[in-house]
């Protein structure tokens, strides 16, 4: 297929979270790696909740995890295309005006309900008379308009879910304008999908029932149906949908060190047949992305298990990653890396190596000694272990006894990287003065 296009469509209404954040992974790799283009489509019709300082935190995040878009629109600025097409739906009998309130249409659904139907708009606007309407109109009733829907099977072939197929007689006529004029999502968005090219789209399952019907709209327009890819719901660890899910912002992760690629890694494997391991860059990932192999089931994303996930990322990080963000070379990174847990925790093995500290000094006897047997400069890798074996034969010390006192006189840490490759990097005048008890 050639002209690959995908989008993301976001609604600047709020923040990136975690949501919306995996589908715009999923659409970025689909496009990667079948050669085509990711267009960024701001979804700005909300004119109430859209707000400048949202979208500008989607272009933020979106740059941050390396999705670049090589087209934009906005959907504020087509309005004159959206009503262009509706007024030809009108003319053609696909878009019909409703005068009903929302409360009459609650009372309507409520019977229906209780008479055990499913609660389908009954097309009733459709059997108004001129002079009905106008006593509608009379009374300062504004109409919303619906897309009517042809009887018939609509089926396709969703890239997640397999075969798909809903009878358009158990479908509701969808609102597509609300009495205020504003559109609603349904029909702008297949007006743009079909202006733009886009050939693919991927989005969450509460789009199922959206796609059958716009499917239908994408025949009214005369345009190719797209492919479909609808991606099971994230839930939170508990199992059931969650709130913070829809609240848990990438700024807040990104705040907090967790790696751009640590996330997209995440996203694109939860929830597939495939283990959960780090990528370091999207190519690599994107050449992985196998839509098959996702799972029906909803997916648990677990807030602690993404943390714990970019610590493993951090330790493997090649020094290549990082050296535009740390002060220190690569022998440093190799050195500290396994015992971060985000990239800004060298700056502390920085600090300790570097700058002045107090010392712990857990047994003056031992330590006494080490600094009398600490070898003159210059060290190699075998120099630690050399020197551990003359303070072990002359301190008669072995095991936690004998490194545990002497890690905390060198570093006045509990844990941390192996001392013999944390001793080249302290230097031998900061460990003589720190083995003997001094700040240094």
């Amino acid at each position: 297929m050639t002209n690959i296009k995908v989008r993301f469509a976001p609604s600047p209404t709020g923040f990136m979270h975690i949501g919306n954040t995996r589908t715009a992974v999923f659409n970025w790799l689909l496009a990667k790696k079948l050669g085509g283009n990711f267009m960024l489509r701001i979804d700005d019709t909300d004119v109430a909740r859209s707000k400048p300082e949202y979208e500008e935190a989607i272009r933020d995040i979106l740059n941050w995890l390396g999705l670049k878009w090589s087209e934009e629109a906005r959907q504020s600025a087509r309005m004159e295309r959206y009503n262009e097409v509706v007024a030809k739906l009108k003319a053609e009998g696909r878009v019909y005006a409703c005068y009903e309130t929302a409360e009459e249409l609650e009372v309507m659904r409520k019977k229906l309900m209780t008479k055990g139907l499913p609660p389908i708009y009954d097309r009733s606007a459709l059997k108004l008379t001129p002079e009905q309407i106008s006593a509608y109109e009379k009374e300062g009733r504004k109409p919303h308009y619906r897309f009517k829907l042809v009887p018939g099977v609509i089926e396709w072939d969703d890239m997640v879910r397999g075969h798909c197929r809903y009878d358009a007689s158990n479908l509701a006529d969808p609102v597509i304008i609300r009495e205020d004029g504003s559109y609603l999502y349904h029909l702008p968005s297949v007006i743009d999908d079909s202006d733009f090219g886009i050939t693919h789209i991927i989005r969450g399952e509460d789009h199922v029932t959206n796609t059958a019907a716009q499917i239908q709209m994408f025949e009214a327009l005369g345009t190719p149906v797209p492919t479909f890819a609808h991606l099971p719901l994230l839930t939170g660890k508990e199992g059931k949908l969650s709130k913070r899910l829809g609240s848990l912002g990438v700024r807040e992760l990104r705040a907090e060190g967790i790696e751009a690629m640590a996330i997209s890694s995440f996203l694109a494997k939860l929830g597939t047949s495939e283990s959960i391991e780090p990528f370091y860059d999207l190519d690599s990932l994107s050449a992985s992305l196998d839509l098959h192999k996702l799972g029906r089931s909803q997916p648990k994303f677990d807030e602690s298990e993404l943390k714990i996930f970019n610590t493993k990322y951090v330790r493997n990080l090649p020094y290549e990653k990082v050296k535009d963000r740390i002060k220190s070379d690569e022998k440093f990174w190799n050195a500290v890396r396994g015992n971060l847990n985000i990239v800004s925790d060298i700056e502390e093995w920085e600090k300790i190596c570097h700058q002045n500290l107090v010392p712990i000094i857990e047994d003056k006897t031992l330590t006494d000694i080490a600094a009398d047997l600490l070898p003159e400069e210059p060290w190699n890798d075998e120099t630690f272990n050399l020197w551990m074996n003359d303070v072990k034969s002359k301190s008669g010390k072995k095991g936690k006894e004998l490194f545990h006192p002497i890690r905390k006189a060198l570093t006045a840490q509990e844990n941390g990287p192996e001392l013999k490759t944390l001793l080249p990097l302290i230097g031998r005048e900061k460990a003589l003065k720190r083995l003997k008890g001094t700040e240094a």
